[in-house]
């Protein structure tokens, strides 16, 4: 049955193998003793064909030559007959003058007009006795040549001396005559004998021989003319002389050549085919068909002949290259059979016989020496549970006519049982019985790891689920605050704040709790904790269903209004939210008191607001409500807008006014009550804005320490500050003291005394103002460090705006300032109050008692001045005796004494 089903399954296997055999064949046929023999044929039937075509154009060529060689003789033959004719008339005339060498004109012109008739070419014929033109004929025409001397014309002397000294007749031209048209000039010398042997010369007879009738004559300007003609060698030059006439690429054209022998030299003449040469003879189609056919007659032959026999190859090559292939195919079918432990099966449908090979026996576990013959056999060993699924299939393959599909399991002869796959398909043979071949393979543990990967799938689904409720559950525990249940910060941006949100708010309350880090640290965190879920209680309480409250941050929470709503609306919401957080709150014994500010943002219903700047707008209303006095609300406006802008500019001007070094002090000097003397200034810090002008502490101060940046500003004041004490006192003015004011933030820092310690001054030349609550009210053991410090570097300090804070007298007792200063608005009533002089009399008494020196400022008129000085006061600052003003103008006002000449 293996044998039989191999042979079945040839054609299908080997289909690719005779593709690649045709592509090798294809490939072969390159190589083919039948086409080296045809190319050898076709390359010599070529060759042989190439060279008769070749000599056939050499012959051609030959003919040609030699026919414009008969031409050109004839025409040269002509041409040279003409020019010896005409030599020889004339000499005969030279013979004449040798003889009678008195020859006179009417003599000249009786010989020389038989030399000139139609015969010749002769045009006229002069006659120079001692280099002097003085015979002519013909004269009419010729009247400027008579008197010509040729040693003197340029033009003619070089030819006729030519002519004189070789003795020799010398032809030139062709020239331009002086009487018009073109010639040829001989000139011949003329020697008469002496009678003793020897000759003189006696002068030159020039002929002119016409140009055109000489071309005509000799045929050159006929039109039936079968060739081109140009002539070289002007002045009888030979080969090497210019062309004088046709055209001059004739030369190069590979012309017949000949030459014109004259008396004093040569002219070369050539000629060519009119029109040119041709390169194909008039048969040479002719010839190259007769060649073709003579070609075909020997390769055609050889060709089929040769194919032929390469067929007979090549069918011989290809049946031993497919039995081969066969062969491996079949060793690769065998081997893939063994090795992968498939089964193969074939059921005769006609006859119901059934075949098995060895490997299906094993598969079923029959024994070797039991035969399966029919369908029954394999139907008595499928699992009873899958029989009738099993069956059903088979059937419906075979009536199908199509593939057959199908996994069951086979009972086994140990009680045991295997997983089977089958797959088969049904075909026709070529005697029209009809089969169906199959496979059979073991799958069991296929089976069972598909079994176990069913369960793990199962298992990371569930798994998967729980992860996902994880992620849900993380993510929703990212988006809420874990205390009060609320949405927090992230869940607001994403889900409100964001600008493709579709529930945008249309009011924000901004919450901030009061006095909650008091709970929180007097308490614990517990109490802090309890107190941020109660507030949670109530905000959740007087919401609407929509609205949105989160805890943004430690004790702030957010109120989003989504539906319509009105200021009257929020702020009574505001109100009753206020209200309810100021009720104590019961926490393990004790009643929690805290309140909260509210800042309250409206959106603009007639914009596209964006939620972000809505919560910025919010923040700045809460900031509002708290530097107003908490426990309120405020709204967001344009003016509050307005002044943040404005607060913004001054902030980004203070920053860069920093960098500009814009800030300076103005200084107001200090007199002492009794004397008027100068005994100090106060630097006051100045910024010269470049737009504004000079601004006042009020215009800046705040802002300053909002940025942080007054230690800065006290930093340059006070560097500024010594650096005009040293120009004070390079101009010889005596200033005792500088004052300069010190924020708190300085008095923190602890590089101020290594930083002080870099500076130069002389010690109690310098002193420092300090705000009085900053001064007696902070217990930091930095400061009362850098009081001491202070102290021993020679720095004075001195309370400023005392009677305005909340000093105590043991602070003064354990601090021991040097001076402090009574704030104007108590010196300023003191005119008109008795009870106000008797406060300023306290203070100064306490410092007094003290011994602290007390310093009144906002002095505004010379009865503040005299009140002071009777109440004890040390020294007095103000607007009665100077206003602050520039160091220049400081030294100018303390040269001039001007407050002395005031008071």
């Amino acid at each position: 049955m293996f044998e039989r089903f191999r042979r079945r399954d040839k054609p299908a296997k080997t289909t690719s193998l005779i593709s690649s055999l045709t592509r090798l064949k294809i490939g072969h046929v390159l190589f083919r003793p039948s086409l080296i023999a045809s190319g050898i044929a076709l390359a010599v039937t070529a060759a042989g064909g190439i060279f008769a075509d070749y000599q056939n154009r050499i012959v051609h060529q030959q003919s040609d030559r030699a026919a414009v060689g008969k031409q050109l003789g004839q025409v040269r033959a002509r041409l040279e007959s003409n020019i010896t004719s005409n030599i020889q008339l004339v000499r005969g005339l030279v013979a004449v003058i040798a003889t009678h060498p008195d020859i006179d004109q009417e003599q000249f012109s009786s010989i020389v007009s038989g030399l000139l008739d139609r015969h010749s070419q002769l045009r006229n014929i002069a006659a120079a006795p001692g280099l002097v033109v003085r015979l002519m004929h013909p004269i009419d025409g010729n009247e400027r040549a008579i008197g010509l001397d040729y040693r003197k014309n340029e033009k003619q002397r070089e030819a006729a001396f030519r002519a004189v000294n070789s003795g020799e007749m010398v032809l030139a031209g062709p020239v331009d005559l002086l009487q018009g048209g073109r010639g040829f000039i001989g000139r011949f010398p003329v020697f008469v004998n002496r009678g003793d042997g020897t000759s003189r010369l006696w002068g030159i007879v020039s002929a002119v021989i016409d140009v055109d009738r000489l071309y005509a004559d000799s045929g050159l300007l006929a039109a039936d003319l079968p060739i081109d003609i140009a002539i070289a060698g002007q002045d009888a030059t030979g080969d090497g002389g210019a062309i004088f006439f046709g055209p001059a690429d004739i030369f190069d054209n590979e012309p017949v050549l000949a030459e014109v022998p004259l008396p004093s030299g040569s002219w070369q003449i050539a000629a060519i085919p009119r029109g040119g040469w041709s390169d194909a003879p008039a048969n040479a189609w002719q010839i190259r068909f007769i060649i073709l056919f003579a070609g075909l007659l020997v390769v055609v032959p050889i060709s089929i002949a040769g194919g032929l026999y390469d067929q007979r190859r090549a069918h011989i090559c290809e049946l031993r290259r497919r039995q081969s292939q066969l062969q491996k195919l079949s060793q690769r079918l065998k081997l893939a059979l063994d090795t992968s432990k498939i089964g193969v099966w074939e059921l005769n449908l006609t006859t119901s016989e059934l075949t098995w090979d060895r490997r299906m026996r094993e598969l079923y576990g029959i024994p070797y020496d039991v035969e399966p013959t029919e369908y029954g056999s394999w139907s008595a060993r499928l699992h009873p549970d899958d029989r009738a699924r099993a069956e059903a299939e088979f059937r419906e393959a075979i009536s199908s006519g199509g593939t057959y599909n199908s996994e069951f399991r086979a009972a086994l002869p140990d009680g045991g049982f295997r997983w089977i796959r089958a797959m088969g398909a049904v075909h026709d043979d070529i005697g029209g019985q009809r089969y169906i071949v199959g496979v059979n393979w073991d799958v069991s543990d296929d089976i069972l790891l598909k079994t176990n990967l069913l369960a793990a799938k199962q298992n990371a689904e569930l798994r998967n689920r729980e992860l996902e409720d994880a992620r849900a559950q993380m993510e929703y525990n990212s988006l809420h605050d874990s205390l009060t249940g609320l949405p927090n910060r992230r869940f607001l941006d994403q889900h409100l704040l964001c600008g493709h949100v579709h529930r945008k708010p249309t009011a924000l309350l901004h919450i901030d709790l009061d006095r909650f880090k008091q709970i929180n640290d007097t308490l614990g965190h517990a109490a802090g904790d309890a107190m941020l879920v109660h507030a949670a209680a109530i905000l959740r309480a007087n919401t609407r269903t929509g609205d949105f409250v989160a805890r943004i941050g430690g004790d702030e929470f957010l109120i989003a209004t989504t539906s319509p709503t009105s200021e009257e609306q929020t702020s009574a919401l505001a109100s009753r939210i206020i209200e309810q957080m100021r009720q104590p709150v019961p926490y393990d014994g004790h009643e929690c008191r805290f309140g909260v500010s509210i800042g309250i943002a409206m959106a603009d219903t007639s914009a596209d607001d964006c939620g972000q700047q809505l919560l910025v707008d919010a923040d700045i209303a809460l900031y509002r409500a708290k530097s107003n006095g908490r426990n309120r609300f405020e709204f967001f406006s344009a003016s509050l807008k307005a002044e943040i802008i404005r607060n913004k500019s001054v902030a980004d001007g203070i920053l860069k006014g920093l960098e500009r070094q814009e800030f300076l002090p103005y200084f107001q000097p200090q007199f002492d009550a009794e004397t008027l003397d100068i005994v100090g200034v106060e630097a006051l810090a100045r910024w010269e804005h470049p737009t504004e002008g000079l601004l006042a502490p009020e215009a800046f101060l705040r802002i300053a320490e909002e940025l942080n940046v007054d230690p800065l500003i006290d930093h340059t004041i006070l560097e500024q500050t010594l650096w005009q004490s040293v120009r004070w006192k390079a101009a010889g003015i005596s200033i005792p003291r500088m004052s300069v004011n010190v924020s708190a933030g300085r008095l923190h820092d602890t590089d101020l005394i290594s930083y002080l310690e870099s500076l130069a001054f002389e010690p109690g030349t310098l002193s420092f103002e300090l705000l009085e609550s900053i001064f007696l009210d902070d217990r930091s053991e930095a400061i009362a460090s850098n009081f001491d410090r202070l102290k021993s570097l020679g720095i004075d300090i001195e309370i400023d705006d005392f009677g305005t804070g909340y000093a105590s007298i043991v602070s003064l007792i354990h601090l021991r300032p040097t001076r402090l200063k009574i704030d104007r608005q108590l010196v300023q009533p003191v005119v008109g109050s008795d009870s106000q002089r008797r406060l300023i009399a306290s203070i100064i008494d306490i410092g007094q008692s003290l011994g602290v020196k007390v310093i009144a400022e906002g002095v505004e008129t010379r009865e503040h001045a005299a009140i002071l000085r009777d109440l004890g006061c040390d020294t007095l600052q103000g607007y009665a005796f100077a206003p602050p003003m520039s160091s220049e103008r400081l030294m100018e006002f303390v040269r001039r004494e001007q407050w002395r000449k005031a008071a």
